[in-house]
């Protein structure tokens, strides 16, 4: 990558949404998070970041808000070409800014990079003591009876702590396993999971 190129993080548009897909969907045929199909993201654009270099989309990351309490970083990939340049970081610092000004306290992620999300503030937690609802897209997983996904969690500590409910604490996950097995329809948005950020360090 050319070092003189400025890369900018901006909020996505309707535009890059077939940039994203591509993005997105060569990740998930290396198995390293699922497919979205073009409705699901423009119907989620807003929950979106990408990088843009020179009008080029060759990076992006999303924050999905959970509950008043959590949002979750989301759909993170880099383009091969320009990893190792911190794309990835921004990205993920544009989710953080985002949950700040939204005013939540706790970002989630799942994911296979602990050592990249410890960089950024973020730390292992039990995935059991993330909210049910977290799980739901998990149906849809081929690895749904095998997760080895990391769960990570970054408090905010300048925003406050809200009074609202927190999310509730989900009940085991293999629960969620014969819903699966019953041959009942899996419905979803389908904009997770995981956040896979192949960035070299960034």
């Amino acid at each position: 990558m050319s070092a003189e190129v400025d890369i900018t993080i901006r909020n996505a548009t309707v535009a890059d949404v077939p940039s994203i897909a591509r993005l997105i969907n060569d990740s998930a045929e290396l198995g390293l998070m699922l497919p979205r199909p073009m409705a699901t993201l423009y119907e989620r654009v807003r929950e979106l970041f990408v990088a843009d270099r020179g009008g080029a989309v060759v990076g992006v990351g999303g924050l999905s808000i959970i509950w008043a309490d959590l949002a979750e970083v989301v759909s993170l990939v880099v383009d091969a070409g320009c990893r190792g340049h911190g794309l990835g970081g921004r990205l993920v610092e544009a989710c953080v800014g985002e949950a700040r000004r939204l005013g939540v306290r706790r970002l989630m992620t799942l994911t296979y990079e602990q050592a990249f999300f410890e960089r950024h503030g973020f730390v292992v937690v039990d995935r059991q003591a993330l909210p049910l609802k977290v799980w739901s897209e998990c149906l849809r997983c081929p690895k749904n009876q095998a997760c080895d996904e990391i769960a990570m969690i970054r408090v905010l500590d300048d925003v406050a702590e809200l009074t609202a409910p927190r999310a509730d604490v989900a009940a085991p996950r293999p629960t969620l396993i014969p819903i699966l097995a019953e041959g009942h329809p899996v419905v979803g948005d389908g904009i997770r999971r995981s956040s896979y950020p192949p960035v070299d360090g960034d």
